[in-house]
């Protein structure tokens, strides 16, 4: 696990407990706050004055103490008994009173655990295969270059204000369990001819226009993975649209440039990257072949006890419907993991647990613990995932969990997957049969739907599933039923539902269950309920979602790319690249000389002469930063061709002392911008004036 240290920043939660009493006595607006919010984990619900905390889990490790913790945080302060496993390795509460999330959060923190950019335009959560570091057939046990991402991109300047949220995954072989090709960047461990490294995959994604991901390397060494990961990041941040939120995850790059052009643009980037990140330390791993002959039957997690790589020692799966588990089973997992000495637990993308180094000894006695809670491992047809849907998320139009409880995989273990809106979040385009709720209108009524996905597979030599047809939620168990009888019935032997699936066509499904689907006006009555609800549907409109957060300043987008742009000046000076180092100075005044030039209603320009220029027009209370701009440009055009070491070290010193000024007059401007993490920290503020005076 991550330390504490790395995750945790008290003096953060010090500035969410003095944002959320601003906001509750009326000092901040909505926008602000919900910035502020968001960046902290705290989603708002369809419910009035309660939030969900999301938990992030780093590939989805975390002791029993932890668990612990989780369930002390539900027992006071969630006005409700059930923390919920999401299929990117989070645990979510529900129902925490704004006013107790302060609490809640550093409650949280005692424990290591964080929320930090769960939600919001950031890295999410960073997934990995629930079987790292014990499954037979793995090349590497992947946890420290997951713990690497982790470490290196939290709180990062570059990732604070991205166009839109961006998911990573890591695998530790070839099989991909943790799905790369559904990520916007998924990381693979590979053999190739007994040399080891990394596969490299991007573009991928589901919800509004489902694609999967590219491969951007075949092979890359241990020693660029980072300055990869980075690279990626950066075209995102650079190049995603950030006016049509729709259109802004990664995946529509690779439609924007082609998929030889997004690759072209990361090879450039690529280069700065990798001279940028030279310092930066590998962690010491073992490699391996791996036993290629080991199992690997289902994507996310094991379905019963299986043997480690490590001898006498095994993986114990816990089935948890629909993911939820109350405070009465996650304190009463923590006792069994901590009486049998079992240090971590670990989510799973099909919103499950497992403990690991189990030792053969004590399979038996684990079972009896684990039916005394009610609980146990999973169960032929129980392989079914489901998102919160109408319970509580704001986007949800159907209501998934309650659908999802009554649904089987049948006799064949198929992996159901059922979201309550097209975002996805169960994952349907993955599953054997996956199912999205929408709004259709019929006969002058607006019917609660499914859409269907069938045969999909997030693994390697899988696929995205085949678009089925939309079918009425009150019909839609029937449907199920009949792909489940037609596979029984029809497919050759040895033949899995997935090769099954996919060797049909969009068609052949619409045609398998066009009765189903059709609604002629006599049988309106029979489909006007969603599941569970005994009033006719609707569509709630709660004034959009939040999972991007409100659309982030251009100002505070700005300022954080000019902090990246300080931390690359920086390293490439001490490389003694002094040409690349000098862009990034000039690129630290453009960023920055553009925020006072929006805050000031200018229209943006690229020359740092004619930024300067403006500035002094336009910031009448304010020129001298427009006249510093243009001695900074003069300065740089200098040392372009009669570079010194003292100079451009006071240089350096001057520019930061200006960004700072720069940002404490963004912040008067507008009140509501934040610039805390984005601003240089300067050491010494006496010598401000020596530094300026010696440009």
């Amino acid at each position: 696990m991550i330390e504490a240290q790395i995750l945790v920043d008290h003096e953060e939660l010090e500035r969410y407990k003095e944002g959320v009493e601003a906001f509750l006595t009326n000092r901040i607006d909505a926008d602000r706050f919900q910035s502020m919010r968001l960046q902290q984990g705290v989603y708002g619900q369809r419910q009035d004055g309660v939030n969900m905390i999301r938990v992030k889990v780093p590939g989805g490790k975390f002791t029993p103490a932890q668990l612990s913790a989780i369930a002390d945080v539900v027992a006071r302060y969630s006005q409700h008994d059930i923390a919920h496993v999401t299929t990117r390795q989070d645990i979510q509460i529900h129902y925490i009173p704004l006013k107790d999330t302060p609490a809640a959060l550093l409650d949280l923190a005692a424990a290591g655990l964080t929320s930090r950019e769960a939600c919001n335009n950031t890295v999410r959560n960073v997934t990995d295969c629930p079987l790292s570091g014990v499954c037979p057939r793995e090349h590497v046990d992947i946890t420290p270059y997951q713990n690497l991402a982790v470490t290196h991109f939290l709180r990062h300047p570059l990732t604070q204000h991205l166009p839109r949220k961006f998911k990573m995954s890591f695998s530790g072989c070839e099989s991909d369990c943790a799905q790369g090709m559904i990520h916007d960047l998924g990381v693979v461990a590979v053999n190739r001819d007994g040399k080891f490294g990394f596969k490299i995959l991007a573009g991928g994604g589901l919800g509004h226009k489902q694609r999967q991901a590219i491969t951007v390397e075949e092979f890359i060494e241990e020693k660029d993975l980072l300055a990869c990961m980075e690279a990626i990041i950066t075209l995102h941040n650079r190049y995603s649209n950030r006016k049509m939120r729709a259109k802004s995850r990664i995946k529509f790059l690779v439609d924007r440039f082609g998929a030889e052009g997004f690759v072209e643009k990361y090879r450039e980037e690529l280069e700065r990257t990798k001279a940028a990140l030279t310092e930066v330390k590998n962690p010491v791993v073992e490699w391996s072949p791996g036993n290629t002959t080991a199992p690997c039957d289902n994507p996310g997690a094991p379905r019963a006890v299986i043997p480690q790589k490590q001898a006498g020692l095994n993986v114990f799966p816990v089935s948890l419907p629909i993911g939820d588990m109350t405070v009465a089973q996650m304190r009463g997992i923590a006792r069994i993991g901590e009486d049998e000495g079992l240090d971590e637990l670990r989510t799973t993308q099909d919103q499950n647990l497992v403990f690991i180094n189990v030792p053969d000894a004590r399979i038996a006695a684990l079972r009896e613990a684990l039916a005394a809670l009610g609980l146990g491992e999973p169960r032929t047809g129980d392989d079914v995932v489901a998102c919160p849907g109408t319970t509580t998320c704001r986007l949800g139009i159907t209501s998934s969990p309650v659908l999802g409880a009554k649904l089987s995989g049948g006799k064949n273990d198929l992996r159901v997957r059922v979201s309550g809106c097209h975002n996805g979040c169960a994952q349907p385009e993955t599953g054997d049969i996956g199912i999205y709720g929408e709004g259709k209108r019929l006969h002058g009524r607006l019917i609660p739907h499914y859409q269907m996905y069938i045969a999909g597979d997030g693994r390697r030599k899988g696929a995205l599933a085949v678009k089925g047809p939309t079918i009425p939620a009150a019909r839609i168990e029937d449907a199920i039923a009949r792909l489940q009888d037609t596979y029984d019935q029809t497919h050759q032997d040895g033949e899995s539902f997935f090769q099954w699936g996919q060797s049909k066509d969009t068609s052949y499904f619409k045609d398998l269950l066009a009765d189903i689907a059709a609604v002629a006006e006599g049988d309106i009555q029979s489909v006007l309920h969603d599941h569970g609800a005994e009033v006719d549907f609707k569509v709630e409109q709660f004034g959009g979602g939040e999972c991007a957060g409100a659309a982030q300043e251009t100002v505070s987008a700005n300022f954080a790319e000019a902090a990246n742009e300080r931390n690359y000046r920086n390293a490439f000076l001490l490389q003694r690249k002094y040409t690349e180092s000098m862009e990034c100075a000039r690129e630290i005044g453009r960023l920055v000389g553009q925020s006072l030039l929006f805050l000031a209603g200018q229209k943006p320009v690229d020359d740092l002469e004619e930024i300067a220029t403006l500035l002094k027009q336009s910031l009448s209370d304010n020129s001298s930063l427009g006249e510093q701009l243009s001695e900074f440009a003069a300065a740089l055009n200098r040392l372009a061709t009669d570079y010194n070491d003292e100079d451009y070290a006071d240089l350096n010193r001057a520019l930061d002392y200006w960004v700072a000024e720069a940002g404490a007059v963004c912040q008067n401007i507008d009140t509501q911008l934040d610039l805390t993490v984005s601003l240089p920290k300067l050491a010494v503020v006496e010598d401000k004036k020596k530094a300026q005076s010696s440009i």
